[in-house]
């Protein structure tokens, strides 16, 4: 595959790569089909043997799509006696991709990390549910999952300009030329997402063959299929209208009405859609029920391309009537990346009354509201974030804007930062 010729270092990758040196417990990559899971195996190969000057002989690869990987490794008691073979002397490093293809898999590697040999396990599986929930349960207390996504924009502009990248990455303004050419790369990042075959790819018309063998591989036949749905027209209406209502509160009634599908097996849906990585539902924060919504969710797509293409829409982002949904879709998309390994969670706030702030950035006791807004020329504060600090003082507030403006305001006690779309992982710590 051509994606597999493409060798970027990708965000986390130092994380899992500590992770494989350092525990013994199994390193497990999960992620959608196509984000790059066979490649950030290879560079970790390449960083074993390169770095940490592991043999390379003591490093193996089996690919489980591959019919003769998958022979050598079906048999539990044949791949351990395998492994126990190899290791006698030194340590292995054993990578398996498409790890979820053996039977009961959870199962077949409780037992082969349970045989306690001298060998460092690293999986990777696509969006399965099945194999997610059977490692989930059987691996309890052996592995720590990592879980990689489509490119960042971050990732995407060191792709498109390394150079770029540095600026970008500072919390200094960025000179006229620098800002034209990152909102080029944005304007391109809202529209067709950051699927690396996407992203490598400049004909609009390949970009969209690309999207549509994610889709049909990925969610005709991995989704529907695991769901048993006899009715795909139904299930893809779902799809659709959910992709529709990105930064919209979900009403399953609603839903049910149009799809003429029961509360209860759309409910199933969303499920599993969010435990695959297509979309997310997120959560109201509140402290007072009396005022504030508790209840309802919001759903955003994990990746703006695949989300256009079940609208059949790529239309440049300064001429679309949804640029403020994508906006915000993209700015929630970055948020949820930083969200794991800056540990805090992420809301919504909204009151009765109609009050909201797009994102609610939970650490611990602290409380950050981050807005969105696709047109801002002066540095005021909305009237949603106005609401939300006069309630809850935050010791500061992000107005995230894509005209760009820069500037800093106060309320109260409380610091309001301006800043263009593409610096927000930048106020993120």
């Amino acid at each position: 595959m051509a994606e597999e010729q493409v060798f970027i270092k990708r965000d986390g990758q130092n994380k899992i790569a500590q992770h494989l040196i350092n525990q013994k417990e199994i390193t497990v990559i999960l992620g959608p089909r196509q984000v790059g899971k066979t490649v950030l195996l290879k560079q970790l190969m390449e960083w074993l043997v390169k770095e940490q000057q592991i043999n390379h002989n003591d490093v193996f690869y089996f690919n489980l799509d591959i019919i003769q990987d998958w022979e050598a490794v079906k048999d539990q008691t044949q791949f351990i006696n395998f492994l126990k073979s190899r290791s006698q002397k030194q340590k292995i490093y054993v990578f398996v991709d498409e790890a979820q293809k053996v039977e009961n898999p959870g199962v077949f590697y409780k037992g082969v990390y349970d045989s306690d040999l001298n060998v460092k396990l690293i999986l990777t599986g696509s969006a399965s549910l099945y194999f997610f929930s059977k490692i989930k349960e059987s691996l309890a207390g052996r592995k720590r999952i990592f879980f990689l996504n489509p490119f960042s924009f971050q990732e995407c502009v060191s792709i498109k300009n390394k150079a770029l990248l540095n600026a970008l990455t500072g919390k200094e303004n960025l000179p006229d030329f620098d800002k034209a050419e990152l909102n080029e790369i944005l304007n391109e990042y809202l529209v067709w997402g950051g699927y690396p075959m996407v992203v490598l790819t400049s004909n609009p018309e390949q970009k969209n063959a690309v999207l549509a063998d994610i889709y049909s591989s990925y969610i005709e036949r991995d989704i529907i299929g695991f769901l048993k749905i006899d009715d795909k027209s139904k299930f893809t209406k779902t799809v659709k209208l959910l992709a529709s209502q990105i930064g919209q509160l979900v009403n399953l009634g609603e839903i049910s009405t149009i799809t003429e599908i029961d509360r209860r097996t759309i409910s199933r849906y969303l499920s599993v859609l969010e435990e695959t990585f297509v979309l997310y539902q997120l959560a109201p924060y509140f402290n007072n029920p009396r005022q504030e919504i508790i209840k309802n969710q919001k759903v955003y797509f994990l990746d703006n391309g695949l989300r256009n293409y079940l609208l059949e829409n790529f239309q440049p982002f300064n001429k679309r009537i949804d640029k403020g949904a994508l906006l915000e879709n993209f700015i929630f998309q970055e948020l949820f990346a930083c969200s794991k390994d800056n540990f805090f969670n992420l809301h919504f706030w909204r009151t009765k009354q109609g009050a909201e702030v797009d994102f609610i950035i939970e650490q611990g006791l602290k409380i950050t509201p981050v807005e969105v807004k696709t047109t801002l020329k002066v540095p005021k504060i909305s009237l949603g974030l106005q609401s939300f600090i006069k309630k809850y003082k935050p010791a500061n507030g992000l107005m995230v804007n894509f005209s760009g403006l820069s500037a800093k305001a106060t309320l109260g006690t409380t610091e309001v930062n301006f800043l263009s779309p593409a610096k927000i992982k930048n106020f993120i710590h």
